[in-house]
């Protein structure tokens, strides 16, 4: 058997079947008049588990896999490292005097830990997550704080809170390969996710600087509220969300533009944030009030305040999107809060081809979709035929251009296939009347058409 023919002849038996399979499930939901489904009311984001830790529980961070989570106990000078599955510690690694911020590489294979004491200064401990010991340690100034690895992995971004300093440390070699100077009294550090751009808290002076990471130079600064501790951005890369501790409130900022463009007033004393792997949510722990605040990201509102331990401090959400870690340092626990997805936002599909066409004479077949999603797709029906394929959802409107072969009574629907956040939905059936000469419109388009 010839395996290209026969290959091809498998593809073509599965795309048949898959557009048969969208025939049956078009044709159950106009059965049943499907035009919009409702949505289900969600249920508050809870707290779902309580891990004891050592004493003072200060960074969190998850593995890409979302198998573990790396906690510093700074008053015990280690790690614990809980299994995510069981939210059990399974491990606990000695590192240095205070660690603080933690960070994992984007493989997964090393975590970097600063200590704030250890050494002469200060000192990175670096964790090989295979069997959790620490492979080695990198001097890196004087009180190293933050911690955040580029995306592709090859260099450690390092704030170091006394000396007015970020150190970068290559992965490579676990080396420090350069020192540069920023505001006063640096403290958390995030990279963007292309890796062009690190963004640096100055709690001293009231400012977030932002770094060319190709150059390593402050190309701006920006001013923010009093005192900022912790930054995070979107995943987007678009904005960047920071807590102001002493102005209980969280800066937002346009990467595009670093200005300033909503200030949100949260709880007391927020720490740190997280935002979550879709962006649509941002979680600040407020640590003076024991809660974690929840921010809608479209909006900017505190839409959830939810009640964890005593004096959170940081926060990390798992790649999933299902769960935060909190750090509360006063009870020396870890809060696990289950995050609960919003309700998917109903749909309705209304369609507008023209009420009648010519055959062969080209006509416009228009779906809007309410609530305006800006992806997803349109599959436009004759009767239980598909009418070529999917078309995809631009700002609420797809348009396929459709020209009608035979005379008659054409009864057409489109179905929405629904996306991330909005439902799919089925129009009602609307009759084009087909003509062989020119009694219908032609070309004309509908009521929604060009």
């Amino acid at each position: 058997m010839n395996w290209h023919s026969g290959f091809r002849g498998f593809l073509e038996v599965w795309r048949c079947t898959r557009r048969l399979l969208f025939v049956l499930a078009a044709v159950v939901a106009m059965a049943v008049g499907t035009v919009g489904v409702g949505a289900v009311t969600a249920a508050a984001d809870t707290v779902i588990g309580t891990v004891l830790v050592g004493d003072a529980p200060e960074g969190v961070a998850v593995t890409p896999d979302g198998s573990r989570a790396y906690v510093t106990d700074s008053k015990s000078n280690r790690v614990s490292v809980i299994d995510t599955a069981s939210n059990i510690v399974i491990a606990t690694v000695p590192v240095g005097t205070t660690p603080q911020g933690v960070a994992v590489t984007p493989d997964g294979s090393r975590v970097y830990v600063a200590n704030a004491f250890s050494g002469l200064l200060g000192e990175v401990s670096v964790i090989d997550t295979a069997d959790n010991t620490v492979v080695t340690t990198v001097p890196a100034g004087i009180i190293p704080e933050g911690v955040a690895v580029t995306p592709d992995g090859n260099f450690v971004y390092v704030t170091n809170n006394f000396s007015n300093e970020v150190y970068v440390i290559g992965t490579a070699d676990n080396i420090v390969a350069t020192t540069f100077p920023v505001g006063g009294r640096p403290q958390g550090v995030v990279l963007t996710p292309d890796g062009s751009r690190a963004y640096v808290t100055n709690s001293k002076d009231n400012s977030v600087s932002v770094i060319d990471t190709a150059t390593n130079a402050v190309v701006e600064t920006v001013q923010v509220g009093a005192s900022p501790h912790d930054v995070a951005v979107t995943p987007n890369g678009k904005f960047a969300y920071v807590t102001n501790s002493k102005g209980n409130s969280v800066s937002v900022i346009d990467t595009a533009t670093n200005a300033v463009v909503e200030t949100v007033q949260v709880e007391a004393s927020p720490y740190a944030v997280a935002a979550t792997p879709d962006g649509s949510r941002a979680y600040v722990t407020n640590s003076k009030d024991n809660s974690v605040s929840v921010i809608d990201t479209a909006t900017n509102a505190v839409v959830e305040t939810v009640q964890v331990g005593a004096s959170p401090h940081d926060v990390a959400v798992t790649p999933d999107g299902s769960r935060a870690y909190v750090t509360n340092y006063d009870d020396n626990t870890v809060s696990v809060i289950e995050i609960t997805k919003e309700p998917d936002v109903e749909t309705t599909t209304r369609l507008s081809p023209p009420t009648s066409a010519v055959k062969g004479v080209a006509v416009d077949l228009n779906a809007m979709v309410s609530s305006t999603p800006s992806s997803g797709t349109v599959q436009f029906f004759d009767g239980v035929i598909l009418i070529g394929d999917p078309v995809p959802v631009t700002n609420g409107r797809a348009t396929l251009s459709h020209t009608f072969t035979e005379a008659g009574d054409h009864p057409i629907t489109a179905v929405y296939s629904g996306t991330d956040g909005f439902l799919g939905s089925t129009s009602q059936v609307t009759t084009v009347v087909v003509t062989d000469d020119g009694g219908g419109t032609g070309s004309a388009g509908g009521v929604f058409g060009s």
